[in-house]
C-alpha cells in the first residue's frame, strides 16, 4: 500500500493506463454459490500491485424502470426524486424516515485518494452530501408525501426512537433530539450522546448503525474500519472495526466486538433474539477471496481483522504479524460471496409474505468494485430454521444492473412497512422500492 502514496496524479493515470492493458486481473475463478453458506470455498489470497478495478457505472431507472422480484411479488416505488437514500427507519405510526447521505472523497493527493474517489463518482456515491433525513409518508397510487425531518447533519445514517428520545448516528457521533408524536420535523437542537471516531478528509467506512436491546436499556453501534487492513497503523483504529454498546444516555461505553472490518446492518434473530451483523471484508486479496458474510455477534467476540479472515486465514500484508489474535478469530456464521458489499439486513417478522420467507434474513448486497465481474446489487433471502442459516442464498430482488452491466440502482438499508412489505432504499436510484405480495 505504501507504493500508492508516493505517486505523483500523472503517474497515477499512467499507471493504471498500462495496468488495464497489461497486468488486468484474471476473471473470478468460482461462481458467488461456492463462495457463499456455511461452509464457503475458501480460494489461495492473490494480492496484486494493481487490483481489480471493476465498479458498476451508475446510470439510474428509467421512468418506467423497476427491479425484479420472484412470482408472487409486485414491485412499486414507495417513493422517489430522494437524494441517496441510504437508511430506513419506520416509525410507529407508520411513516418511513430515510436518511440520505453520500460517501466524501479524500482529497486527491495520491494513487490511493485519486482511486477512490473515481471508483466513487462512477458508482454514483459521492457528490455534495444532503445530509438530512426525509419523513415519508404513504399516499394511495403514487409516492409518498415527503418532509425534510432533520436537516444539518453530518453524514446520517443509523436512526433509532427509544420513548421520547429519537437518535442519529452521525459519521462522528451519536445525537440525540427531543421526539413528539406526529411531528413532521424536528427543528429543536440536538444534543451529543456518544463523539466517535472521526478522520476528516478520509474517514474511511462512514457509516454507522445503531439498534437498541430488546429492552430499551442498551443501544448498539457499529464501527467501520478507517482503511482496508490498518494501513495507517492501528492507533487510527480505535474504537473501528468493532460494535460498541453504551447506555440510553450515552454513558457506559464498551467494546460489544471487535475485528468486524465494516458492520453495517444489525438485526435481532426472532427465534434465539441473539444479535446479527453483515460484515463486508477486506479487498485486494483476488476476486474470489475472501467472502463477506453474516455472522451471530457474540459478546467479547473478536473476528479477526486485520489479522485474518474467516477465522485463521491469517493475512500476510499485515505487519507485525499476530498469530495470538489469529488463533482468537471466531469464524463467522455464513458467507454472503466474495466482495457482494452487504449492507442491509432484515429478519422477516411478517405474515404478508407466504410461510417460506417467514424467519429468515434479507440481506442487501451493494456491490463491489473488487470482482471481476461484478458480484452483488441485488436483495438476497438466507432461509433460517431453529435460530440457524438453513440453506443456500435466493436472489429475492435483482435486476439492479442492466444488460449492459451498468448499476440502474444499488440496494441499501431494508425496512419493514406497516402492512409487512419489504421496503428497499436505493442510493443510486433515488428511490425507495416497495415489494408487496400479491393478494
Amino acid at each position: 500500500m505504501r507504493f500508492w502514496r508516493v505517486l505523483g496524479i500523472g503517474a497515477a493515470v499512467a499507471v493504471l493506463a498500462v495496468a488495464a492493458v497489461l497486468f488486468w486481473p484474471d476473471p473470478a475463478a468460482l461462481p458467488i454459490a461456492r463462495t457463499s453458506g456455511r461452509a464457503p470455498s475458501m480460494v489461495p489470497e492473490a494480492p496484486r500491485l494493481i487490483p481489480t478495478l471493476n465498479e458498476a457505472r451508475a446510470t439510474g431507472w428509467g421512468p418506467a424502470g423497476a427491479p425484479t422480484a420472484p412470482p408472487g411479488f409486485t414491485v412499486t416505488r414507495f417513493a422517489s426524486g430522494l437524494d441517496h437514500p441510504r437508511w430506513l427507519y419506520v416509525l410507529p405510526n407508520g411513516d418511513v424516515l430515510a436518511a440520505e447521505a453520500t460517501t466524501h472523497s479524500p482529497p486527491v493527493a495520491d494513487l490511493r485518494s485519486f482511486v477512490e474517489g473515481r471508483l466513487e463518482r462512477d458508482a454514483g456515491a459521492n457528490g455534495p452530501s444532503p445530509d438530512r433525513i426525509m419523513l415519508l409518508h404513504a399516499r394511495d397510487g403514487g409516492d409518498a408525501e415527503k418532509h425534510v425531518f432533520l436537516s444539518g447533519l453530518n453524514q446520517p445514517f443509523g436512526m433509532l426512537l427509544l420513548g421520547h428520545t429519537f437518535y442519529v448516528a452521525n459519521t462522528d457521533g451519536v445525537m440525540a433530539f427531543p421526539w413528539r408524536d406526529g411531528a413532521k420535523e424536528i427543528t429543536a437542537p440536538g444534543r451529543l450522546m456518544l463523539r466517535l471516531p472521526f478522520h476528516a478528509g478520509d474517514n474511511g467506512h462512514w457509516t454507522r448503525n445503531l439498534l437498541a436491546s430488546t429492552d430499551g436499556s442498551r443501544i448498539y453501534v457499529s464501527v467501520g474500519s478507517s482503511t482496508n487492513i490498518a494501513d495507517d497503523g492501528l492507533a487510527q483504529e480505535a474504537r473501528r472495526a468493532d460494535i460498541l454498546e453504551i447506555r440510553p444516555d450515552g454513558s457506559g461505553e464498551r467494546i460489544f466486538a471487535s475485528g468486524l472490518r465494516n458492520p453495517v446492518g444489525l438485526a435481532w434473530q426472532p427465534e434465539t433474539h441473539a444479535l446479527w451483523a453483515v460484515v463486508n471484508e477486506r479487498d485486494m486479496l483476488g476476486n474470489d477471496t475472501p467472502p463477506d458474510y453474516l455472522t451471530r455477534v457474540r459478546d467479547g467476540g473478536f473476528y479477526g481483522w486485520p489479522w485474518s479472515y474467516w477465522g485463521s486465514h491469517a493475512d500476510a500484508r499485515v505487519a507485525p504479524a499476530r498469530p495470538d489474535m489469529v488463533a482468537r478469530a471466531l469464524v463467522p456464521d455464513y458467507a454472503l460471496g466474495a466482495h457482494t458489499a452487504p449492507l442491509g439486513l432484515l429478519f422477516y417478522t411478517g405474515n404478508a409474505f407466504a410461510p417460506h420467507w417467514w424467519g429468515g434474513a434479507f440481506v442487501s448486497l451493494h456491490g463491489s468494485w473488487n470482482r471481476r465481474p461484478h458480484s452483488g446489487y441485488e436483495v438476497v433471502y438466507v432461509p433460517f430454521r431453529d435460530g440457524e442459516p438453513s440453506g443456500p442464498m435466493e436472489p429475492f430482488l435483482t435486476g439492479f444492473l442492466d444488460a449492459n452491466d451498468t448499476a440502474q440502482g444499488r440496494p441499501v438499508g431494508l425496512a419493514l412497512d406497516a402492512t409487512g412489505a419489504l421496503l428497499v432504499a436505493d442510493d443510486v436510484g433515488g428511490i425507495v422500492w416497495r415489494v408487496a405480495a400479491n393478494r
